[in-house]
């Protein structure tokens, strides 16, 4: 079952005792037993009482990962089973042609994610211990989904830290370099040398929430990747949309979704979103409604200013564009900046732009996202719908 025991110190975190899977290199004692970075280990506290078992890397700060409370083999069949109890509990999404399907420590398997986009699966393997289990992942993902091609997107600092080396491309069949799939009756290409994964699944909910805005309106999609709000609203019968990234191909992307869907009313901007609404703001430019869904300002706690002070600029900015009576849609899926922070931000932000912000909708992760209050780690996106009005009227 395993070959090394880790003992953890007297004063053990409740944090770990209570359900959070990550042990860090300061709260272990010693660890008895050969090992080597990515092995199983017995986890124990310094009585020596069992807590659990998970995967070792001394190269992390997470030093352990705990994989199951229970003394059982890690295999096939305990993979297998960690993988449909995750189907299971994304109920009816599991139905559809795109979703989530493993999101790391909330569905069990810490370091991994899985995403299905139509007939493929596009994984990445995050630690070098969830690595190890690879085979075990593959097999069980074949078996069930019966996929025509799975893609693996293992890159990034954090996969270099954990010793693996970086790997882009298809492990399983193969595919296109831009994957089809569908969301709201939206057609949408997956792109296998884009970001993450190739695209974007945890807006789903609050996309379909902003379409019941759009009829008429004219619309500014800001970090638009490839054009995930921008196509919502355009489906929803907006006037005009603009698309900004800074990202040629994204956009590049984004010019092909709308011809798949027919859509016609759209411009594409290749531009800085910052610089480019400075730019909107100095040629008075005023739009129904702006999107702002940037990307982490923040991985860690020690960047928490720098995201305060970009969350703060952007939503200035863009209540400043917004017609007397418009929308914003705002997000943020920076982890370490929580949801009182991120609204507290734009209070302050509507404060010094002399408007009254009105609460349309509060809406976060959906299910194939999902939110363990035992990890907090796994609740990052925050997303509001408000009506932006002058002050001084």
């Amino acid at each position: 079952m395993y070959k090394a025991k880790a003992i953890l110190k007297k004063d053990i975190k409740r944090r770990v005792l209570s359900g959070h899977p990550w042990i860090y290199d300061n709260e272990i004692e010693r660890i008895e037993g050969d090992f080597d970075d990515g092995d199983i280990v017995g986890i124990y506290t310094f009585a020596n009482q069992f807590i659990g078992i998970g995967y070792i890397n001394t190269k992390s700060k997470i030093t352990i990962r705990i994989l199951s409370r229970k003394p059982v083999e890690i295999d096939q069949e305990f993979v297998k089973n960690r993988i449909l109890e995750a189907i299971k509990n994304r109920y009816n999404l599991a139905k559809e042609n795109a979703f989530r399907v493993v999101f790391g420590e909330a569905d069990g398997l810490p370091g991994l994610i899985v995403d299905k986009f139509g007939e493929y699966l596009s994984v990445q393997f995050n630690t070098l211990g969830i690595n190890r289990l690879r085979n075990y992942i593959l097999q069980t993902l074949i078996e069930i989904f019966n996929p025509l091609g799975i893609f693996e997107r293992t890159e990034g600092s954090a996969v270099r830290k954990e010793g693996l080396e970086e790997f882009n491309g298809w492990i399983y069949g193969s595919g296109p370099e831009l994957i089809p799939f569908e969301i709201n009756d939206i057609k949408f290409l997956a792109d296998t040398k884009g970001q993450k994964t190739g695209a974007f699944l945890d807006q789903r909910e609050n996309t379909k929430k902003l379409m019941e805005f759009a009829e008429g309106k004219t619309c500014l999609d800001c970090f638009s990747y490839t054009g995930n709000f921008g196509m919502h609203l355009l489906k929803g019968g907006a006037q005009h949309v603009t698309f900004v990234d800074y990202s040629e191909r994204a956009i590049d992307v984004a010019k092909e979704i709308t011809k798949m869907n027919g859509f016609k009313d759209c411009e594409f901007v290749v531009a800085n979103v910052f610089d480019f609404l400075k730019n909107q703001y100095e040629n008075a430019k005023k739009y129904d409604i702006i999107v702002l869904d940037p990307p982490s300002f923040a991985k860690s706690a020690t960047s928490r200013d720098a995201a305060f002070k970009g969350y703060k600029e952007i939503n200035y900015r863009s209540m400043k564009l917004i017609k007397d009576g418009g929308i914003l849609a705002t997000a943020s899926c920076t982890q370490v900046v929580s949801q009182s922070e991120f609204e507290s931000i734009l209070v302050d932000s509507a404060i010094d732009a002399k408007v009254v912000l009105r609460l349309l909708y509060r809406g976060g992760q959906p299910i194939d996202h999902p939110q363990i209050y035992n990890i907090l780690e796994t609740m990052y996106l925050k997303f509001l719908i408000l009506q932006v009005s002058l002050l001084n009227k």
